[in-house]
């Protein structure tokens, strides 16, 4: 009894397997035809490899003619029957993944993505959530392209009437020297001086900036006390302090260990500094401080500049932004800001700015170290 049954589930599956392979050769021939050819393959497949299991078995038990007859009918109904059925299923699938290629024609068109209504499967269902989530993706990344791009436009002609100014006065002031026109040619040498300085340290702010987001920025990062740091940045800003009358405070600098590269975070404290000094008025303060809050270093300057518009907040980091009516733009080209998030952002850190009474506070937060 035992090998009678093992030996009809030998020709069953031998029946099934045949037809298997038959089928899983048609797929591979038809791997690049429509999902509805597909799915008709595999219907046909699980019905024939049933079909040919059952009539193996069949013959194989000597069956009378009649009999054989009344079992190959009956088979053959149940198979064609079953094969409409999955067909007709199979037709919400076909259904739901043309409309998944229509979405998604339309993302690759315009990029937008608008996900169908329902989804047949829960595979196309995720699908159509990754590709909604991949939509918004690319409409924030389009939307940041074009922000960037209005940044670089404005910064373009920023620098262009930023330098046309100096250069039309060196070029007069040249002029003027070559006719022996000047009475003390050192009053013009050192205005030349001057201005080729301040156009000097323009290029220097391009060509940091341009490592930055070239991503070339090469740090050397060593252990060191943000005591010392933010004292060293002081002492560099003290003469323009007294020279606008603006006072440095510095308001619980705490001692605390961070590894950065020091020429680099002195340059961002020296930008907000500096940045924070021609923004607040005569017989202003600044205030700077520094403490540790968790895992994190916080560094900040608060100026006296009245404030910052709030809808302007969000592009205080901007390439080229110089501000609104509320902070009158400053006479650089709008980077030492930029400057400041790059360099603080290639430290794993970030700088962030809010409104205080009176002016603005500058944060940079910096990962602590033990």
């Amino acid at each position: 009894m035992i090998g009678d049954t093992l030996l009809i589930a030998f020709y069953a599956a031998i029946g099934a397997a045949g037809a298997g392979l038959v089928g899983a050769a048609a797929l591979r021939g038809l791997r690049n035809r429509s999902v509805s050819v597909s799915l008709a393959v595999v219907a046909a497949v699980t019905v024939a490899a049933m079909l040919a299991g059952t009539m193996l078995v069949s013959r194989a038990m000597f069956l009378s003619e009649h009999d054989l007859w009344v079992v190959t009918m009956v088979c053959s109904m149940a198979a064609a029957v079953s094969l409409v059925v999955a067909l007709l299923l199979g037709r919400s699938v076909v259904r739901g993944s043309r409309e998944l290629a229509e979405a998604t024609r339309a993302l690759g068109e315009d990029g937008s993505f608008t996900p169908p209504a329902t989804a047949p499967t829960a595979e196309l269902a995720q699908l159509s959530r990754q590709l909604a989530a991949t939509s918004t993706k690319l409409a924030a990344s389009r939307e940041r392209e074009r922000a960037l791009e209005t940044s670089r436009r404005e910064l373009v002609a920023w620098i262009s009437h930023d330098l046309r100014t100096p250069l039309a006065g060196l070029q007069a002031m040249t002029e003027a020297l070559e006719d022996g026109m000047v009475d003390d040619p050192r009053v013009y040498l050192t205005r030349i001086r001057a201005e080729v300085g301040r156009m000097s340290g323009m290029v220097g702010d391009l060509f940091e900036l341009s490592r930055i987001q070239a991503g070339v920025l090469a740090l050397s990062p060593t252990r060191m006390s943000v005591y010392d740091l933010v004292g060293d940045a002081i002492a560099g800003v003290d003469a323009l302090a007294r020279e606008h009358g603006v006072r440095l405070v510095g308001r619980g600098v705490d001692a605390v260990p961070v590894e950065v590269d020091g020429r680099e975070m002195s340059r961002v404290l020296a930008n907000l500094l500096v940045n924070a000094i021609r923004r607040t008025p005569a017989d202003g303060t600044v205030a700077v401080s520094a403490h540790r809050e968790a895992d994190r270093v916080v560094l900040s300057v608060t100026d006296g500049c009245g404030g910052i518009a709030p809808e302007d907040l969000p592009r205080v980091f901007d390439t080229g932004w110089r501000g609104t009516d509320a902070r009158t733009p400053p006479a650089g080209a709008g980077l030492g800001l930029a400057i400041v998030r790059g360099i603080v952002e290639a430290h794993r850190g970030r700088a962030e700015v809010c409104n205080v009474p009176g002016g603005c506070r500058f944060e940079v937060h910096l990962p602590a170290v033990v």
